[in-house]
């Protein structure tokens, strides 16, 4: 028989922490806990195996799990000698979920779970609290509608609200037993006129209704926007934990929190987290109330003055430290950690490894190292690549004179400035729009998702530092303000103000995560500095590291930034931008217009010695670091006016007449400039084109070698070459050209000539191509885009229905498909090697920058990844934790 329950408690479990896959995250570390002797509530598990069998079945559990469950309960009751549904002496449980990838919020809990009118009556018996058990149980109505039954927490949130209003009341605290139970009559009232049936009384009616709920928010529009932004398959599915409630609202000696071993903003060691007296788990993470610190030390820095869990239960954190040290000894990892504790009894609820920043992530791997923790590779593999995009943009400059609109809680560190707006859909849309947006919100849901996602930066006037927001942003590494008390929200009207001022939406703000400061106007921005920890990271994963990294760039200053980051060459330089820019178009112009090979010559004179400056210019910087060049390859028509105002104006400067330029323009337009006349086939109609282009490439190099003695390294790259013919012929040209310039100037250039595979065909013939090529580089953009018929500018109309239905994993344009174009890519690699054992190979299509794509690089072979400047220390860590795999 099939295994689909798993049981932790009293020292012991089915499971550990290497059952993650089976078990989840939670449902490991829990089993884990309980292995190692910690004060952990006994429960069980449903593994991920059940969610998998429940969606292949369409919705249906596996035969045996139903009495599979029931003894489990069993055990569970025996262990706290309590029954489940028994009024006299109830048992409650929490249902929660729990994937092997952390996703904070994305999926539904049910809390308080065994609740009626005589179980409430019995637990107020056991506790000798009324209040209490009352108010439990109005929290379990709560969430198990919402969760469950689908009558939104709102319609109980607007109920609670208009009572407390109605007694001038401000917190929940203040609300009595008697007054507990005129609440929960309304809230069942609510339920019935919803749903036209009664709230469920039955507790095993409850638990399956909890569990069904739990599986089914694996596939809720949150959890798969989170999935698609992070890479988690839907495959993996989700366990549900089943566990005895633990208490922390039962009166001032309990209490529940969410902790982490170090600081997830900073990474500087010391316990950091909050806490709330009286209150259950939900009141902290959903930013209800604002919470307490959890240190003396943090609450003084921070300007509290309600008294710290260190200062109010200082036995009970005394436990709670030693809990926190054997973690993270056992786990060598900053651990984020979820308690409670009941009339002075510490229970702990859940550990896993923390989110943290990327300045955060840097600071721990490296102080673990220095601490003796772990190793160097390790440290090298713990740090999301992805996460180094925070640490490559600028930071907020110091001489700025701040218009503080508002200071909440640092939450999430970086600075960002956009437009304020006030709805997720609106901020979704506004970006999608190409505008910069900061969403500002009273308190973020796990609903808010892909306005976060959207947003440059997040600020929410309630809230702590371990709310809804503040975690997501900070896995997110978008700049993040909570809890700004002083803004007040109009959503309606879709505006805020604070300290006597009025921001409506559309009105540019700044926040500064690392302050907690929210100001007016767009700040200026500074670059970071990237040293310290960064540095001593990037030595070690440059150690590791198999494949080279070089930069996309054809300016000088995107070539300088990626000489700052690390590039290690150029692996494409595009030279059409070069053509756009404003002082040569005229002479690109009238190439195209000429009406013979001498007129082409002649304008193509001009253009000369403004190309030869642009690679003097890249080579000076990256001296002899090698420069893959591409000559020309969009189609001519590009280069020429369509509209009439431009038409004219070219006409008059090149002379040509209006209708003679629009004939030109009409002879070279094309049905399909993606698959017509361009790339190499420029070069074969056009030779000259491509010979002026290689000509100012070595008389660059010459003129670079004379002036600074440094020889530099030029590999001339051919365009969409689909046969091996025309890279024969364009290659007998380029070569001629380079001992023409060197007959002039006495300098041998240093060059390689090669191709971009960007055609399924090159890849099928690469070792016929490979005959006439020294390099290859896989220029997977439009690979991928003649692989699917698919073209880029226009597959985001549909790409997001292909992704929601499966049919897609992933945006093949984000990261490389690697069953289809990958398989070509492996083809190619196999064959040019096998004619050509020397062939360099890379790739320079945005999947360069990709870690999932550079990991595939890395088994495929690849020698080099290109990618633009910003993400060169990304690729740089991701080859080396690549490299580290392939080797484990």
């Amino acid at each position: 028989m099939t295994k689909w329950v798993y049981a932790f408690g009293a020292g012991s479990s089915d499971g550990d922490r290497n059952d993650k896959n089976l078990l989840g995250g939670k449902g490991a570390n829990l089993a884990e806990m309980a292995r190692l002797g910690l004060p952990v509530p006994p429960g069980f598990t449903l593994s991920t195996a059940v969610c998998t069998a429940y969606y292949a079945n369409e919705r249906a559990y596996p035969a045996e799990l139903d009495a599979q469950v029931e003894e489990a309960l069993a055990a569970l009751e025996a262990q706290v000698d309590k029954r489940f549904g028994d009024p006299a002496n109830p048992l409650l449980v929490s249902v929660r979920s729990g994937a092997r990838a952390s996703m904070p919020g994305m999926m539904d809990t049910v809390l308080n779970l065994g609740l009626n009118d005589e179980t409430a009556e019995g637990l107020a018996a056991l506790s000798g609290d009324r209040r209490f058990a009352l108010d439990s149980y109005r929290r379990f109505i709560t969430m198990y509608s919402d969760v469950v039954l689908g009558v939104p927490h709102e319609t109980f949130e607007d109920i609670l609200d208009m009572f407390k209003e109605d007694h001038d009341y401000t917190l929940d605290t203040e609300i009595t037993a008697e007054q507990w139970e005129e609440v929960i009559a309304q809230y069942k009232q609510a339920v019935q006129d919803a749903l036209g049936h009664p709230f469920p009384t039955d507790p095993r009616t409850q638990l399956w209704g909890a569990i069904s709920a739990v599986f089914g928010s694996w596939m809720n529009d949150r959890a798969v926007t989170y999935r698609r932004m992070y890479d988690i398959p839907a495959s993996w599915g989700t366990a549900v934990n089943v566990q005895a409630m633990v208490f922390g609202n039962m009166g001032e000696t309990s209490a529940t929190g969410v902790a982490f071993t170090r600081d997830p903003s900073t990474g500087d060691s010391g316990y950091y987290g909050e806490f709330l007296i009286n209150a259950q788990g939900e009141d902290v993470v959903a930013g209800i109330r604002t919470p307490q610190c959890l240190t003396k030390s943090m609450r003084e820095r921070m300007g509290d003055t309600q008294p710290s869990m260190e200062e109010a239960l200082p036995e009970v954190f005394a436990e709670l430290t030693k809990v926190f040290d054997q973690l993270e000894r056992h786990y060598r990892d900053m651990q984020d950690i979820e308690f409670t504790v009941e009339r002075g009894r510490l229970w702990m609820l859940q550990t896993r490894s923390g989110k943290r920043t990327a300045r955060a992530a840097l600071k721990i791997a490296v102080d673990m190292v220095a601490e003796g923790l772990i190793g160097e590779e390790e440290a090298v593999l713990r740090v999301d690549p992805s996460q180094l995009d925070q640490l490559l943009h600028p930071t907020i400059d110091d001489a700025y004179q701040r218009d503080v609109l508002a200071k909440g809680l640092p939450a999430s560190p970086g600075a960002a400035s956009g437009k304020a707006v006030f709805d997720s859909d609106e901020a979704e849309a506004m970006a999608g729009q190409g505008e910069k947006v900061i969403l500002v919100r009273v308190e973020t849901s796990p609903e808010d998702i892909h306005g976060m996602h959207a947003a440059q930066a997040i600020v929410t006037a309630r809230g702590g530092m371990t709310s809804h927001a503040a975690v997501v942003a900070r896995g997110m590494g978008r700049p993040c303000v909570s809890g700004a008390g002083e803004i007040r929200i109009n959503a309606g009207e879709k505006l805020f103000t604070a300290r006597g001022r009025t921001i409506r939406q559309g009105d540019v703000i700044t926040v500064d995560g690392a302050t907690g400061e929210v100001l007016f106007g767009a700040a200026p921005m500074i670059k970071p500095e990237l040293t310290g920890d960064f540095a001593a990271l990037m030595v070690w994963a440059d150690k590791a590291r198999r494949m080279k990294v070089r930069t996309n760039a054809e300016t000088p200053a995107d070539v300088q930034t990626a000489r700052e980051f690390g590039a290690e060459g150029i692996g494409l330089c595009r030279t059409e931008h070069m053509f756009f820019d404003a002082d040569r178009i005229a002479a690109v112009r009238e190439m195209i217009l000429a009406d013979s090979q001498a007129g082409r010559v002649k304008a193509l004179a001009k253009i000369l010695p403004m190309q030869r400056d642009d690679f003097a210019d890249i080579f000076r910087i990256m001296e002899d670091r090698p420069c893959t060049i591409r000559l020309l390859d969009p189609p001519l028509h590009e280069f020429l006016p369509h509209h009439a105002d431009d038409v004219r104006a070219v006409a008059e400067a090149t002379g040509v007449a209006p209708e003679a330029l629009m004939e030109r323009a009409r002879d070279l337009s094309e049905s399909n400039p993606m698959l017509g006349h361009r790339g190499c086939r420029l070069g074969i109609t056009y030779p000259e084109i491509y010979e002026m282009q290689a000509r100012a490439i070595f008389e660059a190099q010459a003129l670079v070698e004379r002036e600074t003695g440094v020889k530099p390294v030029a590999e001339v790259m051919i365009p969409l070459v689909a046969a091996a013919r025309e890279l024969e012929i364009l290659k007998v040209r380029v070569a001629a050209v380079a001992r023409q310039v060197e007959a002039e100037t006495g300098v041998a250039p240093i060059y390689l000539i090669g191709t971009m595979i960007e055609l399924p065909r090159a890849a099928l013939r690469a070792a016929d191509i490979a005959a006439h090529a020294e390099f290859f580089s896989f220029g997977t953009n439009d690979l991928t885009q003649t692989t699917y018929g698919l073209s880029r500018d226009d597959a985001g109309k549909f790409l997001g229905d292909y992704l929601e239905a499966g049919i897609f994993e992933k945006d093949p344009f984000v990261s490389i498909d690697q069953d289809g174009v990958g398989d070509l890519i492996r083809i190619a690699v196999e064959r040019g090697r096998s004619a050509r054992d020397d062939l360099k190979l890379g790739i320079c299509g945005e999947h360069g920058g990709d870690p999932a794509s550079i990991g595939f690089c890395e088994s495929a072979g690849l020698d080099y990844v290109s990618c633009s400047p910003y993400r060169v220390p990304i690729a740089r860590l991701a080859a080396a934790q690549a490299a580290l795999r392939a080797k484990s």
